[in-house]
């Protein structure tokens, strides 16, 4: 995943409204995502890439930071009981991952909600809503086939002023394992 293939054509304030009400309900859940994913089986967090990335402009215009200005990127996979379920990508700028998010770069494989839910100060906008298509079945996308539909959503979190964006990507599979266990939702 780079900040191009992981940015949908456009991003909305509300989910399509078309998708049934598992996909409703998993893609506007508050709170940690982690949480809720502990409850359908055993998670597992993989980090599959840290590193210093220009900000492109799609990136920019939902974060109202600069386009081409550097940021420290972090791409995530999840698996739950085995199956690849979500996919992640989180950015802030990177004066701030030397400050007010420097604890991002030391999570390793732990969930980055390890930090955003302790801090009074970390504020985060509601979500916005987007969908896109596998190009290459490359392992971009983990196992998801061409064409597959992925559905995202992201927010973004406020501490001492700067940005960090979290943008999560529920893979084909994971639809089939919240199905059976609808638990986590709640």
């Amino acid at each position: 995943m780079t900040p191009d293939t992981a940015l949908p054509r456009s991003w909305r304030g509300m989910p399509a409204p078309a998708l049934d009400g598992l996909r409703q309900a998993w893609l506007r859940r508050p709170g940690a995502l982690t949480a809720g994913l502990r409850r359908l089986g055993e998670v597992r967090l993989a980090v599959r890439r840290e590193a210093v990335e220009a900000l492109t402009p799609g990136w920019a215009t939902e974060t109202g930071v600069l386009a081409g200005t550097p940021v420290w990127w972090r791409e995530i996979l999840m698996t739950i009981d085995g199956v690849s379920a979500v996919q992640a990508c989180s950015f802030t700028p990177l004066r701030a991952s030397l400050g007010a998010w420097k604890a991002m770069r030391g999570l390793g494989q732990r969930p980055l909600a390890d930090i955003l839910y302790l801090d009074s100060r970390i504020e985060r906008s509601g979500f916005r809503f987007g969908r896109l298509r596998v190009r290459r079945a490359d392992g971009t996308w983990a196992d998801a086939a061409v064409d597959a539909s992925i559905l995202a959503r992201h927010s973004v979190f406020m501490r001492l002023g700067q940005p960090l964006l979290v943008a999560e990507y529920f893979l084909p599979s994971f639809w089939t394992v919240a199905a059976r266990g609808r638990t986590g939702v709640a």
